[in-house]
């Protein structure tokens, strides 16, 4: 059975919901984030991008490229209820879902074209979703996840393209290899030294030849430049929370070792929540007392998956719960009111330098496991 899936992907997500709220923003450069030397860029315009600014640029280096910008510094809270009511139109209309991140979504129409022309049911959706949101946003029809997404990036901002059964390997070609999703600089460097530049030249490729170069990581970027992928379309469903605690070996009231194991319970949640793409808005600790007394307070935050907004959160929660000096023998901490987010860490605070740290431990964690690498404060 031929399938057809849709990638849905709201155009300058940040800086659209902004123009709604700010319409004098409309055709002015706009850069959304904090606006500091040491801050980086969450979001940018695409009269921002025609100067070559990009997304976790350093703010100091798009505000050198673009001094006429416009620099909002962004609530995500506000992003996450857009994200929220665009993603309810769509399951109005289409029965299998994904959300990807907060602006982007997949949609499974493969039943639906005996029922309804799938091509004509999309345009009504997109237009639909302009008409009660107000945001721009693009798509791509066809086959499979991988040419929807390529589709989608070449007809933004706000364009539709259909992927006709059995041409998606011509439309792939002439693209560069940069298009495919999952190549990052190092790869697209390495592959444009071996002069590969287009994905036509990777379909002409020996799968086996890729293997070779870039091991397992080679054989998926060549199923995707030929168009080979049966990934499915994963229904979505919203976590509702997340959660640790642990039942100490001895009851203690030993302050440094009880922040110690928050601390670590911190890192391991935050890294669950980046590997889940998910961000939290709401921190929960609870104390169990020797005599099972058991207490728990909450801080609500901007949406984050980031430790270092968390971490002086739940230590300021455990000065202010512990407040009875008796023995405790249970601490545990939840988060909850998750939302979709691709975002590492808080783009809107965090610095450049911030941002490469995390990513790099949270690459040392995925190869040798969450505890591999910590940070001083966990010792």
């Amino acid at each position: 059975m031929q399938r057809t899936i849709v990638h849905c992907d709201l155009d300058t997500f940040f800086v659209s919901v902004e123009r709604l709220l700010n319409s004098s923003l409309i055709g002015q450069p706009v850069l959304v984030g904090a606006d500091s030397d040491r801050g980086v860029v969450a979001s940018c315009s695409y009269e921002a991008r025609q100067l070559g600014v990009h997304s976790a640029m350093p703010m100091k280096m798009a505000k050198q490229l673009c001094p006429e910008a416009v620099v909002v510094r962004g609530d995500f809270d506000v992003y996450s209820r857009y994200s929220h009511l665009v993603t309810e139109i769509i399951q109005e209309h289409v029965p299998i879902v994904e959300k990807a991140s907060i602006d982007e979504h997949y949609l499974d129409l493969t039943e639906m074209e005996r029922f309804h022309g799938t091509w004509k049911l999309t345009k009504e959706l997109r237009q639909c979703i302009i008409k009660e949101t107000g945001l721009p946003i693009s798509f791509g029809l066809s086959s499979n996840k991988t040419v929807s997404k390529i589709a989608t990036g070449e007809v933004k901002p706000s364009g539709e393209l259909k992927v006709d059964y059995g041409g998606e390997k011509s439309f792939l070609a002439p693209l560069s290899i940069r298009k495919i999703p999952g190549i990052g600089e190092k790869t697209y460097l390495l592959l444009r030294n071996m002069g590969i530049l287009h994905i036509s030249t990777l379909q002409q490729m020996d799968v086996f030849a890729m293997r070779r170069v870039l091991g397992k990581n080679g054989v998926a970027i060549w199923n995707k430049a030929n168009s080979l992928d049966d990934s499915p379309v994963l229904p979505f469903s919203e976590q509702k929370s997340i959660s640790r605690e642990i039942t100490l070996e001895q009851d203690t009231i030993d302050m440094v070792l009880l922040k110690r194991i928050l601390m670590t319970m911190v890192d391991e949640l935050t890294f669950e929540l980046r590997q889940l793409r998910k961000l939290t808005s709401c921190i929960t600790l609870k104390i169990r007392y020797s005599n099972f007394d058991t207490h728990t307070m909450q801080h609500k935050v901007p949406f984050t998956s980031s430790e270092r907004v968390i971490a002086p959160k739940m230590l300021s929660l455990f000065e202010r719960l512990y407040s009875r000096r008796m023995l405790i023998r249970l601490v545990g901490i939840k988060f909850s009111e998750i939302t979709s987010g691709n975002y590492q860490t808080d783009l809107f605070e965090d610095t450049l330098s911030d941002l490469r740290l995390s990513q790099a431990m949270d690459t040392i964690r995925m190869r040798y496991g969450c505890r591999s690498v910590v940070r001083g404060a966990t010792f």
